[in-house]
């Protein structure tokens, strides 16, 4: 038994790896769940912008009539 305790040991790449992947582990889905939402603002802001020009183009056509 005491064998058992004395004879693992951790190396320091093997610390550097199982730290770098944990890293990975963690980054992935955070940058996945970062980049949805740069996404989806752009095009909520996208979609403002195009209302907005719509709104301008009836309330011109509108003018025009009167």
């Amino acid at each position: 038994m005491l064998y058992l305790l004395t004879s693992i040991r951790f190396n320091g790449g093997d610390i550097l790896f199982q730290l770098i992947m944990f890293t990975m582990l963690l980054a992935v889905p955070l940058a996945i769940i970062v980049l949805l939402l740069l996404v989806l603002r752009n095009r909520n802001n996208r979609l403002k912008r195009v209302e907005e020009k719509l709104d301008k183009l009836l309330s011109d056509k509108d003018n025009k009539k009167i």
